[in-house]
């Protein structure tokens, strides 16, 4: 699809977007400083709902309602009651709704940094280095943040509005269960598309993995080390049950080549256990062994049969050996529930963002899978959106070093202002 957009609006906004850059990277080093891991994202929140409040946006905060959200299908089992933090939603209705709508989602959750000690620059610290940002969220995806909101930004610096209504939403606790999202779906988001710049290497992402989360608690029988035959371990015991899990992966991964684009990928079913804990004394067999973990599945098919099948395993293989059925494995659904997502080919979203990248970068848009969640999963399955992820070159996300590409990032924030002015319509602003 070529651009509507005339020649004098892309040059003026994507020389808003490089005039304004700097205070775009002081934005990202501010909201990377501080830290927004789960149930602790109030004080970024805050940020972004100040950072809102001052360009003009309405803006709103809400909870995250367990009790109503249960019954959705969007909803995945929560592990934490979410007080004290908050979505925000900040709202540009427009003059007269002469465009299609949008939802610029974002979320600021972040994962555990692991040892500080062991990163180049403390994890917090927002570095900048060469063309790179560091920091634990950087990546993962402060950075897109900051891009959806400089975007619009440079749309009304270069003396345009929109003439479509926009949201832009900044999320909680994607990285565990996405009801952050589906919070927000529940209170109604609705909009002809939605942008989520997730870290994608400036690729738009058509297709991803469903998730199914666990915690699988394991009992053994203490004793003594001088009569282990006496006892149970249940560490032991929990590693058995994760060679069933393996198992399950590779046979899961073996049905690849029925999912076009899956057949490429060598693990879409990526089985990772994520936390282990178990025993209570070195010299003691120990009692009990906790462990968390996810495995994926494949795009259009329910989470619900393939929690079944793990469940059916777990209790084939506790029949046939006898040390695990005294184990009793206990197996809680924990976090991400969710299927996954295809974003067929030729949507006029995708067509739209694919001149914006062309304009803005003058590269064609590659199209690739993520085997994880996204929050886009929500917005397709469940609020019938055409939702798009793309997003800045990063590395490292969820490991030591995390860091953003910054000529990157420049590159997606020119894409994102081009692509949200083409998709919602723009008009020149009073006086200009």
């Amino acid at each position: 699809m070529p651009s509507s957009l005339p020649e004098n609006a892309i040059s003026a906004i994507t020389d808003a977007v490089d005039l304004n850059f700097e205070k775009q990277i002081a934005f990202l080093q501010e909201i990377v400083r501080i830290p927004s891991l789960r149930g602790e994202e109030a004080g970024v929140q805050s940020a972004v709902a100040d950072a809102l409040k001052t360009r003009g946006y309405q803006v709103e905060t809400y909870p995250i309602d367990t009790e109503a959200l249960k019954n959705h299908p969007a909803y995945s089992p929560a592990t934490i009651d979410y007080a004290g933090t908050f979505n925000v939603s900040g709202r540009k209705p427009p003059q007269s709704a002469a465009g299609r709508s949008l939802i610029l989602n974002a979320h600021v959750d972040v994962v555990p940094t692991a040892n500080p000690a062991h990163w180049t620059h403390p994890p917090f610290a927002a570095i900048r280095e060469g063309d790179w940002l560091y920091g634990r969220g950087a990546g993962d995806m402060k950075a897109g943040l900051a891009a959806n909101l400089f975007a619009v930004d440079a749309i009304e610096a270069a003396g345009f509005q929109l003439e479509g209504p926009l949201e832009f939403q900044s999320v909680i606790d994607e990285e565990v269960t996405g009801n952050g999202a589906a919070m927000a779906i529940l209170r109604g988001a609705a909009a002809d598309a939605v942008l989520i710049p997730e870290p994608t290497d400036e690729d738009v992402i058509y297709a991803n993995s469903g998730v199914i989360k666990f915690r699988i608690s394991v009992r053994g029988v203490p004793a003594h080390p001088r009569e282990p035959e006496a006892g149970l371990s249940a560490i032991e015991a929990a590693f058995l049950v994760i060679g069933e899990l393996k198992t399950i992966e590779k046979r899961w991964n073996d049905e690849k080549h029925k999912h076009p684009g899956f057949e490429r990928l060598s693990n879409p079913a990526s089985l990772n256990i994520g936390t282990i804990q178990g025993g209570e004394w070195p010299s003691s067999v120990p009692f009990e062994c906790m462990f968390e973990g996810r495995i994926g599945f494949f795009p259009g098919e329910a989470p619900a049969g393939r929690m079944e099948e793990v469940e059916r395993a777990l209790q084939s293989l506790c029949s046939a050996d006898p040390r695990l059925e005294k184990a009793q494995p206990k197996l809680e659904w924990i976090g991400t529930c969710q299927a996954g997502y295809r974003l067929e080919q030729g949507t006029q979203a995708e067509e739209t963002l694919s001149a914006a990248h062309k304009l803005a970068t003058g590269d064609r848009l590659g199209r690739s899978i993520m085997a994880c969640y996204l929050d886009a999963a929500l917005y397709m399955n469940h609020g019938n959106i055409p939702a798009l992820t793309y997003g800045p070159l990063s590395r490292n996300i969820h490991g030591i070093d995390e860091c953003v590409n910054l000529p990157s990032l420049k590159r997606v924030t020119r894409t994102i202002a081009l692509f949200t002015a083409q998709w919602c319509g723009i008009s020149p602003k009073s006086g200009h």
